[in-house]
């Protein structure tokens, strides 16, 4: 089965108001040739559910979102993204901000096509008291009560991956999955971009096969972008653009959202964004953060 897309085509089963799910981890593996090609399309009143970094704040700033599920969203070296907390600040977005963990409970619960899951998680903590969509169960085995974090069920899962073959076999050799597999699990459908198509023998040599973590069924389309995260990063491809993030938050500063669509995605192909930012080979010299 071939599965390979393009951007374009792919974005195109996103409709107004789906529940989106974003793989990666803040400036690290985000899908954002993806994304960019959801800011150049129509939809909007999106919920988001995301560990989230640019790709949520370049959304809220477009004006496509209505609600983010989220545990953070963060830069890392800046240490809250500037037009999501805009976004909050001024109140335009719906908010269910929730512990890490418990994220992770809801898109599993999905996965697991399961209601909810319990957890300790949360207990005591203003989690409960700000989202009272969260109910508490009573354990039916002793007298302790639960929390019970709702399934977060996707329509979509936007996931970036550093090979892929056309049946949608997905490679992440980077030191951290994230939470991309319980993405990929808890969607209808996954999208996912790759900086590099190979062929399906690639993953019959050596020890390449341990690096796939889903089930290639759970791959809907596949898209090969090369540099396909930037500017976040896909270690060990490439790390993440601190000079192109310190540009982005610039102009949070001065609220121009427009500008940065202007110079790097309205009206531009994923080929014009990379030449903008010093072309693909400037991207793969980006050094690897070192934590």
């Amino acid at each position: 089965m071939d599965k390979v897309l393009s951007a374009r085509q792919a974005v195109a089963q996103i409709e107004d108001g789906m529940t989106i799910g974003i793989g990666g981890w803040g400036p690290r593996r985000k899908p954002m040739a993806l994304i960019r090609e959801l800011l150049r399309s129509d939809v909007k009143d999106l919920t988001l559910v995301s560990y989230g970094g640019a790709d949520v704040g370049m959304l809220c700033a477009a004006g496509k979102v209505k609600k983010v599920v989220f545990a953070f969203v963060s830069l890392d070296f800046i240490p809250l993204e500037p037009w999501f907390r805009q976004a909050r600040q001024q109140a335009s977005i719906e908010v269910m901000e929730i512990d890490e963990g418990m994220m992770l409970l809801g898109l599993r619960a999905a996965a697991w096509k399961l209601p909810f899951i319990p957890t300790r998680l949360g207990l005591g903590t203003d989690v409960i008291r700000n989202n009272p969509d969260i109910a508490l169960v009573d354990s039916p085995y002793d007298d302790k009560e639960w929390v019970a974090m709702p399934a977060l069920n996707l329509d979509v899962a936007l996931l970036h991956v550093d090979r892929a073959d056309k049946r949608g076999v997905c490679q992440v050799k980077g030191p951290d999955l994230y939470m991309d597999d319980a993405f990929a699990r808890a969607a209808q459908t996954t999208i996912v971009s790759c900086d590099e198509l190979v062929d399906t023998e690639y993953f019959h040599a050596g020890e390449e096969a341990r690096y796939v973590h889903w089930e290639r069924s759970e791959t809907t389309s596949v898209v090969p972008i090369a540099g396909g995260a930037h500017p976040s990063s896909c270690s060990p491809l490439y790390g993440f653009d601190v000079a192109h993030f310190k540009e982005y938050c610039a102009l949070a500063k001065e609220q121009d959202f427009t500008a940065y669509l202007d110079k790097y995605v309205s009206g531009k192909t994923e080929q014009d964004y990379q030449q903008a930012v010093g072309g693909l080979d400037a991207i793969k010299a980006l050094p690897l953060p070192v934590y």
